[in-house]
């Protein structure tokens, strides 16, 4: 496979000229490779990543007298072919992009199939955008792009002079993936603390069948330069935070709606964003069932800023509260893990870019005063090419408890290095 994979990059690492006739492929092939800086209790002791990853993207515009011609369709693919020396050489395909997009009238945009969708005004930070997130992928290297999962999704975009509509069908259920223990070490509940592979969990996703469609419905329109938006969001949390049996150490992912809004726009020479969410627990209404997840109130607002000269910084603030917190404090048991009503998280990015923006250095910080944990996440790249890029950075969450967001995290510090070259 590892041959098969180096002869793909060869080939389309060729100079397109003699392939004139083919379609534009374009892509990247790419090296990854990630040192652990703490100890933890997950499959490898010394890294956390080491793949080689290939991806191939391919845009066809249809033509002729045919309907699709006539609606402007387009057919996307976008595809990762990973080898994973974590799991010694472990070869993969990550259908990330296959979706069809047609204007069917001059005031609606559709889109069918696979595709990445994201919306909301927070940096690293969500309240409204519920799709799915790779927080393994965040925490150990990767690339940005993959933070975003994609969804096999329906997205219908209407433009009307009152509002802006955009209303997505997720008729597959798709969960964040969260640290198991084999990669990435976290906090156990079952295990009464941080673990990895000794962790012994099973996780409930909701079966394919048509009551459990996702629903995300988005209104916005713009006031001058001020972008206003409503959401919701009707289907499951992304991750599984209730219990289904607990002593079958069975969770699952609880019923969730959301609704929520937000303004982003021109404030103090800069730009500022406020967001709000409601997330209602269909599961538990009233707070009282300590086994699911109860109902949080968020907001967050944020300001950036560019200050010349290439550099550029950022400030969020998030709060969120845990409602019918003493319905849900009166219901536990006393061997239960409890939770805090409240959270408040400061965030700051940083980016200054240098030597005609060819390298761009980057630090962005969580830091919880109330939860006393954080995470630091420095990078520096540097665009040797056209073609090539290289990138180092690290990931250093810490935190005072096992039990808190990033506190869970603090084993799996790590600095990694990452090869591109384009296509």
């Amino acid at each position: 496979m590892k041959r098969i994979f180096f002869a793909l990059f060869l080939f389309f690492a060729l100079p397109a000229t003699g392939f004139a006739d083919w379609p534009q492929i374009h892509g990247f092939f790419e090296a990854d490779y990630g040192v652990k800086v703490s100890d933890d209790n997950t499959k490898r002791d010394n890294y956390n990543i080491l793949e080689q990853r290939l991806q191939l993207r391919l845009n066809h515009y249809f033509s002729g007298e045919n309907y699709l011609a006539q609606k402007g369709g387009a057919l996307a693919f976008r595809g990762d072919f990973t080898v994973d020396e974590y799991y010694s050489g472990k070869t993969d395909f990550e259908l990330r992009e296959l979706n069809l997009s047609l204007t069917p009238m001059s005031f609606m945009d559709v889109k069918l199939g696979r595709q990445t969708l994201t919306w909301g005004t927070g940096d690293y930070l969500f309240i409204n955008d519920m799709f799915p997130k790779d927080y393994v992928s965040f925490f150990t290297g990767r690339d940005d792009e993959y933070l975003k999962k994609p969804s096999d999704a329906l997205k219908v975009s209407i433009y009307q002079e009152l509002a802006n509509i955009d209303l997505i069908v997720i008729p597959h259920f798709t969960p964040n993936t969260t640290p198991k223990g084999d990669r990435l070490s976290f906090f156990d509940s079952f295990q009464g603390g941080i673990a990895g592979v000794n962790s012994d969990r099973d996780i409930i996703e909701p079966p394919f069948q048509m009551s459990n469609n996702e629903y995300a419905l988005r209104l916005n329109r713009n006031f001058g330069s001020n972008e206003a938006a409503l959401y919701y969001f009707h289907g499951f949390d992304k991750n599984p935070r209730s219990y289904m049996d607990e002593a079958a150490r069975k969770l699952y992912y609880e019923p969730l709606d959301v609704y929520g809004a937000s303004l982003r726009g021109p404030f103090a020479s800069g730009i500022g964003n406020v967001e709000i969410g409601y997330l209602n627990s269909r599961d538990d209404r009233d707070g009282t069932n300590r086994m699911v997840e109860n109902s949080f109130f968020k907001a967050m607002a944020g300001y950036s800023k560019d200050l010349g000269n290439d550099l550029r910084v950022g400030f969020q603030y998030l709060f969120e509260q845990r409602l019918d917190y003493d319905e849900y404090r009166d219901n536990l048991l006393p061997n239960d893990y409890r939770w805090d009503e409240y959270r408040h998280l400061l965030t700051n990015r940083i980016t200054k870019l240098f030597k005609n923006q060819t390298v761009m250095v980057s630090l962005f910080t969580f830091y919880s005063p109330s939860d006393n944990d954080g995470y630091v996440r420095p990078s520096v790249s540097y665009d040797i090419s056209d073609q090539w890029k290289i990138t180092f950075g690290a990931n250093l969450p810490w935190g005072e408890d096992d039990i808190t967001e990033f506190g869970q995290m603090k084993r799996n510090k790590n600095i990694y290095t990452r090869v591109r070259y384009s296509f």
